[in-house]
C-alpha cells in the first residue's frame, strides 16, 4: 500500500511538470505571436517605401532606410514641442482625475453617507445616454469658452465613470474597522484618506492611473475639434496631420500634369506610419513594466466586485 502511494506521488509530481513545461511554451508562443505585429512595425519602420510597397512587410528590414523617421524629425523642435504638450496634460490630467476620482469612490464607499446610493445611481446614469456631439461642442466652445486653450484638452478625460467604479469596488473591500480606528484616533476625512485609504489601494490607483494616462497619451479627437493653433497640438494630432498632409501631397502629385514627377518622387507613407507608431506608443511601452505588477490584481478587483 505505501509503495502505491509512493508511486502515485512520483506520478503527480511528473504531472505537475509536464503541466507546468506546457503552461509555459503555450504562454511562450502566445507572447511571441502577440509581440510579432509589433516586431513588424519597427522593422517596417526601417524600410524603404519601395521595398514595402513591393514585397510588403516582414520581420526583418528591407532595403534599410532612416528615411521614415528623418521625415518625422524633418522639424525636431515642433515634435518635441507637441511631445511636451502631451507629457504635460498626461500628466497633470492622470494626477488631478485620480485624485478626483479615488475621493468620488471614497465618498461613495462610505456606509454613513446617506445619499451615496442617489449619487452612485446618478453617475451610472450618465453611462447610458449621451447628448451627442452638437450640445458637447456648444457646451465647450460657447458655454465653457475653451476653442483653441489647454483645458479644452485636459477637462474632457478628466473624470471616467467606468474608472470611478473600479476604485469605488476597490475601496468597498477594505475592512471598516480601519475606517473606525481612524475615526477613534481623531483623523479626519482627508487624513483617513491620504494616509490610510492610499497606501491600501496601490493596485486600484495603477490600473486607473494607467487608463487616464493612455485616455490622455491617445487622445487626437478633441483636439481636431477644439485646437486651431498649430502650436498647441499634441503629439498624436500633430502625427496625424503629419500623415494627412504627406497622403494629401501624394495625391496631388498623382493627379497633377506632372506625372513624370510623380513617379520620380517616392514619399515614405506606409513607413511614416510605422515610424509615427514607434514614437507614440515608445514611452506608453516602457512605462507599463513599472504599474503591470499591480494591473491585474487591480483589474480583477473591479471585475469581481464592480
Amino acid at each position: 500500500m505505501s509503495r502505491f502511494k509512493y508511486s502515485n506521488k512520483i506520478k503527480t509530481g511528473s504531472d505537475v511538470i509536464a503541466l507546468n513545461v506546457i503552461a509555459y511554451v503555450f504562454l511562450g508562443l502566445l507572447a511571441l505571436f502577440c509581440l510579432a505585429p509589433f516586431i513588424m512595425i519597427v522593422s517596417g519602420s526601417f524600410s524603404s517605401e519601395k521595398a514595402i510597397i513591393e514585397n510588403g512587410f516582414s520581420f526583418l528590414p528591407q532595403d534599410f532606410s532612416l528615411e521614415a523617421y528623418k521625415t518625422v524629425f524633418k522639424e525636431p523642435y515642433v515634435v518635441f514641442r507637441a511631445y511636451a504638450t502631451t507629457i504635460v496634460l498626461t500628466a497633470v490630467g492622470t494626477v488631478v482625475g485620480l485624485l478626483l476620482q479615488t475621493m468620488t469612490a471614497y465618498v461613495l464607499s462610505r456606509k454613513d453617507f446617506e445619499w451615496r446610493n442617489a449619487f452612485s445611481f446618478f453617475f451610472y446614469f450618465t453611462t447610458l445616454f449621451s447628448g451627442g456631439l452638437v450640445p458637447y461642442y456648444i457646451l465647450i466652445t460657447r458655454t465653457l469658452n475653451l476653442r483653441d486653450n489647454y483645458l479644452a484638452l485636459l477637462l474632457p478625460l478628466i473624470f471616467s465613470v467606468y474608472n470611478l467604479l473600479i476604485m469605488k469596488s476597490y475601496i468597498k473591500a477594505l475592512p471598516d474597522s480601519l475606517i473606525e480606528a481612524a475615526k477613534i484616533d481623531g483623523c479626519g476625512e482627508f487624513r483617513t484618506l491620504f494616509e490610510i485609504v492610499f497606501p491600501l489601494i496601490k493596485p486600484a490607483l495603477a490600473t486607473v492611473g494607467l487608463f487616464i494616462a493612455l485616455a490622455y497619451w491617445n487622445d487626437w479627437y478633441n483636439a481636431m475639434l477644439y485646437i486651431k493653433s498649430e502650436e498647441k497640438y499634441p503629439l498624436q494630432y500633430f502625427l496625424y496631420q503629419k500623415v494627412n498632409n504627406i497622403e494629401a501631397y501624394k495625391k496631388l502629385l498623382s493627379n497633377s500634369a506632372a506625372s513624370s514627377v510623380a513617379g520620380s518622387v517616392t514619399l515614405p507613407t506606409q513607413s511614416l506610419k510605422m515610424a509615427l507608431t514607434i514614437v507614440v506608443t515608445g514611452p506608453i511601452v516602457l512605462a507599463y513594466p513599472i504599474v503591470q505588477k499591480y494591473f491585474v490584481q487591480g483589474i480583477t478587483i473591479g471585475a469581481l466586485k464592480g
